[in-house]
This record gives C-alpha cells, sequence and structure tokens, in this order.
C-alpha cells in the first residue's frame, strides 16, 4: 500500500530533525467520548410500539384467511 503525502513530510520532517506533527496530537484523539448505556425495559418496549411482536399470548391481532375452491 502506497503512502499518503502527509506520512512522506513526517517522515522527511523527523529525518531532518524538525518537529513531527503527529507528536503534538492530544491525548484524547483515540479514546472514545461516547457514552454507551443498554436500553433500559422502556427503551426496549419503545422499540417494538406498533409492530405486535412483543405479545406472548398470540392474541396480536394477527390473522390467516384460507379460502378452499
Amino acid at each position: 500500500m502506497a503512502k499518503s503525502e502527509a506520512k512522506k513530510l513526517r517522515e522527511k520532517l523527523n529525518r531532518e530533525g524538525r518537529m513531527n506533527p503527529a507528536e503534538k496530537r492530544s491525548p484524547f484523539v483515540f479514546t472514545d467520548m461516547r457514552t454507551r448505556t443498554t436500553k433500559t425495559k422502556k427503551d426496549h418496549l419503545y422499540q417494538f410500539k406498533h409492530k405486535n411482536h412483543h405479545s406472548e399470548a398470540g392474541n396480536d391481532g394477527s390473522f390467516l384467511f384460507c379460502s378452499q375452491r
């Protein structure tokens, strides 16, 4: 895989003894700052609000109509 122009420039600056811009990066660049939480029961029920998938008794309003001719 080829090197990018920016990487070539950083390596050249490093060889010449000048400051590498990658060293000035913040330590927070590589951290994931998002907070992840698992869904609550209310969130899970709200996700299936109109899909009738949460019915355990089977009376979800769906039916099967078979016609024999």
